[in-house]
């Protein structure tokens, strides 16, 4: 864990099978194809429905993979025999797992020479589990990163190969800690690999007292309390960011948050209670401190900066939630 992996460095003779599905996957992918690794085969979920007419899309490492011409397959589960033969007839060195959405049962995991190395968005064992971005802004971290793990049967239980730190700024949004990540990971993954086919990786265990389960968040959470603190409320409007987006009740509507800061100051009124509007926000009391609200939507319309939005709607003095 001491050592720097290098950046750019190519693994000869090093056969890759890629397991990912979003695009922080697509990030990684993408590294490995720049620094000219032998990407046998990628593997990533069925195409899904999207957008408004609900068509079948295929996911961003699936764009990716086709538009370098590599062996694309989706399999709805690798826990039957035939779909397990099917990735070791592969012979790769190594399975990289990076967001790939399915569970690897003991024989994918063992297939492989090297096994099987994820790319996890956290300071293992930090936040383990299927959103430790959003989690680790929602509880107030300071900061977060990469880890590089070898893979077992436990959920991101796996010993750490390489870790890499970012801090979390104030302003961050799930969205835009999860890009910086992406690329971070990136970067650690093509260095690991150089570690691991040179024999040079230290693996170290985890300490499972340390660890907490970042569950995948549901749209129900998003809904704002505004008997909670303006931090905690700034912190839950920027970990669902983009998604599920924080929202709050106004007028029998769901009105969509997406960012907000508390500020230092205090007030007395119920909490929900707009208190202030001007160009630089919309001051609403919490159950501490006041929250200002500096970019929100309204059903069926754009998503506005405070200023765009008060030059056709007012709040002053309504009670949110």
């Amino acid at each position: 864990m001491t050592q720097t992996p290098e950046e750019n460095t190519v693994t000869e003779g090093l056969k890759i099978i890629f397991a990912g599905t979003p695009a922080f996957a697509a990030n990684s992918l993408q590294a490995l194809l720049n620094a000219g690794h032998d990407v046998l085969a990628v593997y990533t979920q069925p195409d899904r429905p999207a957008g408004r007419g609900r068509k079948l899309t295929a996911s961003p490492v699936k764009a990716l993979a086709q538009a370098h011409d590599l062996p694309v397959l989706q399999p709805m589960s690798l826990r039957d025999e035939q779909a397990q033969q099917i990735l070791a007839d592969w012979q790769a060195d190594v399975l990289v797992v990076v967001a790939y959405g399915l569970i690897l049962p003991e024989p994918v995991l063992v297939a492989p020479r090297l096994g099987c190395i994820n790319v996890h968005a956290s300071l293992l064992p930090r936040w383990r589990g299927a959103a430790p971005v959003q989690r680790a802004i929602l509880a107030g971290d300071e900061q977060t990163g990469v880890t590089i793990m070898q893979m077992d049967a436990g959920l991101d239980t796996g010993d750490m190969l390489y870790k890499v730190a970012c801090p979390i700024e104030s302003t961050d949004t799930a969205e835009t800690l999860h890009d910086k990540l992406a690329v971070l990971g990136a970067t650690a993954l093509c260095g690991t690999l150089k570690l691991l086919a040179d024999g040079s990786a230290v693996p170290e265990k985890q300490n499972d007292a340390d660890a907490n389960y970042a569950k995948k968040l549901q749209k129900a959470e998003a809904e704002i309390d505004w008997a909670q603190s303006a931090q905690l409320l700034s912190r839950t409007i920027r970990a669902f960011n983009p998604w599920p987006v924080a929202f709050t009740r106004v007028d029998d509507k769901n009105l969509r948050i997406w960012f907000a800061e508390a500020m230092d100051t205090s007030s007395n009124a119920i909490p929900g209670t707009v208190l202030a509007e001007s160009r630089e926000g919309i001051d609403v009391a919490t159950g501490d401190g006041v929250l200002r609200i500096h970019r929100l939507q309204l059903p069926g319309g754009k998503a506005l900066d405070a200023r765009q939005f008060l030059n056709a709607h007012r709040l002053l003095g309504v009670q949110l939630g």
